[in-house]
């Protein structure tokens, strides 16, 4: 599964390809309830062909008709705003007032396209500059601190995975996480050193290795973009894992089980020598409480959670009505209970 500005992309290279003019539109800015973050991308071909976003919707009549009509991004990149007015605002459905600013550009030559798409699908992280006033595109390695970034002359975006997700476990419940965190922008690495599961694990575009798992996490030199989710229910595996990952900078440490197997590994692990505020980060019964059963739906579940964590989200506030406790037990377990 490609990442929603990696769609957007591949759209307009293929486009490209087939001799089509396209016009790429970035929000570069927002203000207000926009319905669309800073980044969002859309590729408008000239028969008004659509790929991706700019707002859900709202402007996106408008903004195609006068891109066909080429009276916006003509012949060079051109800034154009959304919103300046209540009026304004109210026509085009942008709520509280929102306001959009958005960088249009006209893709002239694909090159750049397609070495930036061959990079990311590399697992590389990639910035790509680009000057409005010439329309010159050039492209740089990117770290995982760099972001998007508008300053009236230049635009850079960030491609690739800017996230990582250690998963310990090769089981079923990990191949439907690994295959929705790929669409989130994780680079994702399962670790699974057992030979019954790691002789049939089989999805693209994951790394996966069959080293111990508190040596995979040290060597993973986890940082606050990282992720670590132990799946296995097998506290040899788990646990190394965690011991490691609960010291380190990672943003998210998750595991599955029940209330009562987490109040269980807390006690096992704080006999390692880990802290209460590094016991306290470990997120048991993993995943936000949505009444999730299945392994897709916890999978949901448990991406939720990451998600919220990462912007910030008061997670005391989520899922607080009460809800029966169905233990995150063998396959088909569940990320419902919280404590």
């Amino acid at each position: 599964m490609d990442s929603v500005d990696l769609q957007v992309l591949k759209s307009a290279q293929a486009w490209l390809r087939a001799g089509h003019r396209v016009v790429l539109a970035t929000v570069v800015e927002t203000w207000g309830s926009a319905p669309r973050p800073a980044g969002a991308m859309l590729a408008v071909r000239d028969d008004g062909q659509v790929a991706g976003s700019v707002s859900g919707g709202c402007v996106e009549d408008d903004l195609i008709e006068r891109i066909r009509s080429r009276d916006l991004a003509g012949d060079r990149p051109q800034l154009t705003v959304y919103g300046i007015s209540k009026e304004e605002a109210a026509r085009f459905g942008l709520p509280c007032g929102g306001q959009l600013r958005i960088v249009l550009e006209p893709l002239v030559r694909a090159d750049w396209l397609d070495e930036l798409l061959a990079r990311v699908s590399k697992r590389e992280l990639v910035a790509r500059d680009l000057v409005l006033e010439t329309g010159v595109v050039r492209l740089s390695a990117a770290s995982r601190a760099d972001m998007m970034s508008f300053d009236g002359k230049l635009l850079r975006t960030v491609h690739g995975p800017r996230w990582r997700l250690l998963v310990i476990g090769a089981g079923q419940l990990s191949r439907y996480l690994a295959r929705m965190a790929l669409a989130l922008d994780y680079n994702v690495t399962v670790c699974d050193p057992r030979e019954e599961y790691s002789d049939s694990w089989d999805v693209p575009g994951v790394e996966f290795t069959r080293g111990m798992p508190d040596d995979v996490v040290i060597e993973s030199n986890l940082d606050s973009h990282s992720a670590v989710v132990a799946l296995t229910h097998d506290p040899k595996l788990d646990d190394l894992a965690l011991i490691e990952a609960l010291k380190s900078a990672a943003f998210y440490v998750g595991a599955l089980g029940s209330r009562s197997n987490t109040a269980k590994r807390k006690k096992r692990l704080a006999e390692f020598d880990l802290s209460q505020a590094e016991l306290d980060r470990l997120h048991g019964p993993v995943g936000l409480r949505i009444g999730s059963k299945t392994p897709p739906e916890i999978a949901v579940a448990i991406l939720a959670e990451m998600t919220a964590v990462r912007h910030g989200v008061d997670l005391t506030t989520v899922g607080t009505k009460e809800s029966k406790e169905v233990e995150q037990e063998g396959p088909v377990c569940s990320a419902t209970a919280r404590a």
